[in-house]
């Protein structure tokens, strides 16, 4: 069975999708590439995300996006 990746409960920053084991949402991972932003920097900002989760995050994406183009 593979470890998750991001969780969501009502009970931790309301529900939002947050990396699994911490309160950071998913989408500020995003914002921070939408901004310019490095992982690095990313990670510097949030050092509970560690980097292999952002890694699996990214790698699930381009899996999902490349199955619905096929």
């Amino acid at each position: 069975m593979r470890k998750k990746i991001i969780s969501s409960s009502p009970d931790v920053m309301g529900g939002a999708h947050v990396f699994a084991g911490t309160r950071v949402p998913v989408q500020t991972l995003i914002d921070y590439i939408e901004g310019g932003e490095s992982i690095d920097d990313f990670l510097e900002g949030f050092p509970t995300v560690k980097r292999a989760q952002v890694i699996a995050f990214l790698e699930e994406a381009k899996n999902r996006m490349i199955a619905v183009a096929a």
